[in-house]
């Protein structure tokens, strides 16, 4: 059982850093930063995970992994857990989609790790848990003597330069084809993405992570790393969050660029996309299929949606976002809860199933982490878990770096303007890679 510190601070952006740079040491860790947004359903600030005690992985249980997931969970409860669900865990709740199954990448399709070390922030405190008070003091210490890290200067690097697995003509034929698909009534809506890939890259992530961040700071942001495996992640996206027997889901359909050195203009752009016909079909119809995947485990009755093309404004992008909530009938376990909604209807579309068919019949390469989640689960059984979109994988050992990026296709879509989108959503990406990696 672990116990509890608390310390003072009043240079939060600078504990940040050396937190950053200290977590990145340890063979696992999880940093999630909230970035001051103070939006309704705010969880925590700063949440932030170091090395590991016990671990659940998924490969590790071939016979009845889900069961051994909850078994675990429950002779964890009263600590804190961190890890993911990576994409391709969808063929093990639906049906197989394909002959083949889809192979993980290095993070695997599950994990979950119990931490040494567990630091919950807030502007003014930071509360420490770790074995005993004596390590807390000595884990501090530690912390505070870090250098703050500053990698806006880094010297020796380059350029990295990522390129698409799809050209820009297959993904317009993709498209083309997709809204085939949806004239015969195969689906209403499905998100289709693409994948960068960089190959001879040396990182470190940490610092990948930390220069996305500065240019993109999202509520639904961390920096995950399993062994040699780096996830730096921008997320303005939240999946499923519990707090007692409430659940609440926030998918995000409805993507609009910023214009920064124009106020006037970024008003109007911020409007438009409140009234885009094409925003509003794409959004409602995830509503839709949130509401049915959390009917299936919430009171009757009880799945609400408590806000309908919500806009919210984040440093590169406008995002439309809508907020659906309902109350978890009792007894069900996580497993239970997430064989119901993952993967999230964002990141698929309607209806489910059809679209998961289609999307690995046309996308080239595997998702792995990306359209995943990362988060925590509290020590009373609450979660909060993210989307993983606008972020980067870097696999240490292969010394390759790839990220995704994708848009939501429907009966409107014209295949260049989701082109434009898709190169939107990767800006951030770009701009850090264009400052380069060490080599």
């Amino acid at each position: 059982m672990q116990v509890s510190v608390s310390f003072p601070i009043t240079d939060f952006e600078v504990l940040k850093s050396q937190l950053l740079s200290w977590v990145s040491r340890f063979n696992s860790c999880c940093f999630l930063d909230n970035h001051g947004y103070q939006q309704a359903l705010h969880r925590q600030e700063l949440l932030v995970a170091a090395g590991e005690v016990a671990a659940w992985h998924w490969q590790e249980h071939p016979a009845n992994p889900w069961q051994a997931l909850d078994k675990f969970i429950v002779d964890h409860r009263g600590q804190w857990l961190f890890g993911h669900l990576g994409y391709g865990l969808h063929q093990f709740i639906e049906e197989q989609l394909a002959d083949e199954p889809l192979p993980a990448d290095a993070f695997g399709h599950l994990s979950l790790v119990a931490p040494q070390y567990v630091l919950r922030c807030t502007a003014t405190e930071c509360v420490l848990y770790a074995p005993s008070a004596a390590a807390a003091q000595d884990a501090w210490q530690q912390i505070r003597s870090e250098q703050q890290t500053n990698d806006a200067a880094q010297t020796g690097s380059r350029p990295v330069a990522a390129v698409p697995v799809l050209s820009r003509a297959a993904y317009l034929q993709a498209i083309a084809q997709l809204r085939r698909h949806i004239r015969r009534g195969d689906c209403y809506e499905i998100n289709f993405c693409q994948e960068f890939v960089a190959t001879h890259v040396s990182a470190e992530g940490r610092s990948l992570y930390e220069r996305l961040a500065r240019l993109s700071p999202n509520p639904f942001s961390c920096y995950y790393k399993l062994g040699q495996a780096h996830l730096a992640c921008a997320s303005p996206e939240r999946f499923l969050t519990r707090t007692g027997q409430q659940l609440i889901s926030q998918p995000i359909k409805g993507t609009a660029r910023r214009v920064l050195d124009d106020d006037k203009a970024d008003a109007d752009t911020k409007a438009a996309l409140l009234a885009s016909s094409k925003d509003r079909s794409e959004n409602v119809m995830v509503v839709d299929l949130v509401r049915n995947d959390l009917g299936r485990i919430c009171e009757p009755g009880s799945v609400q949606v408590t806000e309908l093309f919500g806009v919210y404004s984040y440093p590169q992008v406008h995002q439309m976002i809508s907020t659906i909530e309902g109350i978890c009938r009792p007894n069900l376990s996580f497993s239970n809860i997430i064989r119901a909604t993952f993967p999230m209807g964002s990141m698929t579309g309607a209806p489910k199933k059809r679209v998961m068919e289609l999307i690995q019949a046309y996308e080239p390469t595997p998702r792995g982490l990306f359209s995943g989640s990362v988060g925590y689960i509290a020590p009373n059984g609450d979660f909060d878990f993210n989307v993983v979109i606008r972020s980067m994988r870097y696999f240490e050992d292969s010394h390759t770096l790839s990220f995704h990026v994708g848009s939501g296709i429907t009966y409107y879509s014209q295949p260049e303007q989701e082109y434009e989108e898709c190169l939107l959503k990767a800006a951030a990406i770009v701009q850090v890679l264009q400052a380069g990696a060490s080599h």
